[in-house]
């Protein structure tokens, strides 16, 4: 069993969003500066396996059981092996590819020669076949060891608390907490989606192609990476295993308590700059009372594109051009900004950046 100091410590520390998402964020930058050392099995195994020893130790703690051993919750925790999985593969691939690269040898993909093909039958049919097998077994037990989740019909009088979405829909329920219905509903969905389609578009460096690699399309990886694991992956774990009662963030060991409180005044930019900072009372212009917000973006999505165009970008910028240049910076600066605007949150209680209630429209 796992010390009652370092449950208490572990739920002190991580029932603090921000302090959560700052650990992940460092833990996956970490891991991409070193990943030829990190993806070693040497170093890769036995974080594994202390991952594992940690799991199994924290089940002995009812309160962290409850939790990961719900019916809808066990596909999340499987998801999350899988993935982490799937990624380490994916960037020691990379990294042996990078050894052989700068060998002066070709990526382990060319050894694979155009006459080493295999025929659809028999090879391809009994391979699928027997998958085939496997995953109805592993259905048919896992349907009859777990339940399915169904609840009562529904009753407007007795809501669950928290109410929460499917496990697919939990990234967005948790962006609908930073921003409007509009926002987080269509239009960041839409452009992590279509920004993560368009990096082979934006960045078309033809290294890469065919072959697992970091080294030769860091900045394309990075990107699409962080708009997968972090801003999708990370927020379902958060909205399924942090959000509890009048979803608030509790920590792995933390009781769930429907009675727990947290005081939050969240309060907008504008009500920051004229009543706290100025010490006056709101303008009646929307627009007066908004200037501060409007200028923020426009100095964030009009002049920051400029200066990171001569400063952290001059190598992408000849070669994008303008146009390709601005799509992807905007792309790039909507996706620092949302992750930005959660920190606020978190941090200064801050509501919206602009906001609007006479036009419904919230930033």
């Amino acid at each position: 069993m796992l010390p009652e100091a370092f449950k208490e410590a572990a739920n002190h520390l991580l029932s603090s969003a921000a302090i959560t998402v700052s650990l992940v964020i460092a833990f996956f930058f970490l891991c991409l500066w070193q990943y030829r050392k990190v993806t070693k099995p040497v170093v890769a195994l036995p974080l594994s396996l202390g991952l594992i020893v940690l799991f199994c130790l924290s089940i002995s703690d009812p309160n962290f059981f409850i939790i990961i051993s719900k019916s809808d919750n066990v596909p999340i925790v499987l998801m999350l092996v899988l993935v982490g999985g799937c990624t380490w593969w994916g960037l020691r691939q990379a990294a042996l590819n990078d050894e052989r690269l700068e060998k002066g040898l070709p990526p382990m993909e060319a050894d694979n020669r155009e006459d080493d093909k295999v025929y659809v039958w028999p090879d391809l049919v009994y391979a699928e076949f027997i998958a085939l097998i496997i995953c109805s077994i592993v259905l048919i037990v896992w349907s009859i060891l777990l339940a399915a989740p169904l609840e009562q019909p529904a009753n407007p009088a007795r809501t669950p608390n928290p109410s929460k979405a499917p496990w697919y829909f939990l990234g967005l329920q948790e962006m609908l907490v930073y921003f409007d219905p509009w926002i987080a509903g269509v239009v960041l969905p839409t452009l992590i989606i279509i920004g993560l389609g368009a990096i082979p578009y934006i960045d078309k460096n033809p290294k890469g192609n065919g072959y697992y690699t970091f080294k030769e399309r860091p900045f394309a990886v990075t990107i699409y990476m962080f708009g997968f694991l972090v801003l999708w992956v990370f927020l379902v774990y958060m909205g399924t295993f942090m959000r509890g009662p009048n979803w608030n963030f509790f920590g792995p060991y933390e009781y769930w308590d429907i009675h727990k409180l947290e005081p939050l005044t969240s309060v907008n930019l504008s009500e920051y700059f004229y009543m706290r900072l100025l010490g006056r009372a709101m303008p009646a212009n929307f627009l007066v009372r908004e200037a501060p917000g409007l200028l923020v973006l426009a100095v964030y999505f009009g002049l920051l594109p400029l200066v990171l165009a001569k400063t952290c970008f001059r190598k992408f910028y000849p070669s994008m051009g303008f146009l390709r240049y601005m799509v992807m910076i905007n792309l790039f600066l909507g996706v620092v900004g949302m992750v930005a605007k959660m920190y606020l949150r978190w941090i200064f209680n801050l509501k919206y950046i602009v906001a609007f209630p006479e036009f419904f429209f919230n930033i």
